[in-house]
């Protein structure tokens, strides 16, 4: 698969170019402060050591978003996606994971929450 134009490092003031996000020196960084400040507390035992080396080797074995290609087109997956969630019972066996690119990652997980979260309707007579 051809490469696309490096890009700047996202982290604020470091001028390297990089195919990534961030450069390799800030990407451990920021995934660190991401781990320690900003991912909630409640699943941040099941998200271990075990599971970047799962995801490694699942991206290693499906380099290409899952939705796109079932659309015809070839976007790298940057992103492991769990079918059913750990917090609802899914596990991390290779049946209930899915390789996405980050914009079809991120527009699952808002229409899973939508549907795991969903209240009730309540109507006003």
């Amino acid at each position: 698969m051809p490469y696309s134009p490096k890009k700047p490092c996202r982290y604020p003031g470091c001028p390297r170019l990089t195919h990534n996000t961030y450069c390799d020196e800030h990407a451990k960084q920021v995934s660190s402060n991401y781990n320690r400040y900003q991912r909630p507390k409640h699943s941040r035992p099941r998200y271990h050591h075990g599971w970047s080396k799962i995801r490694q080797r699942y991206l290693l074995h499906h380099p290409f978003c899952e939705m796109c290609l079932s659309q015809g087109r070839y976007t790298q997956a940057t992103e492991v996606h769990h079918v059913l969630p750990l917090e609802h019972g899914g596990t991390n066996d290779l049946k209930n994971l899915m390789a996405l690119c980050k914009p079809c990652h991120s527009r699952i997980t808002v229409q899973m929450d939508d549907r795991w979260h969903q209240k009730p309707r309540q109507y006003h007579y």
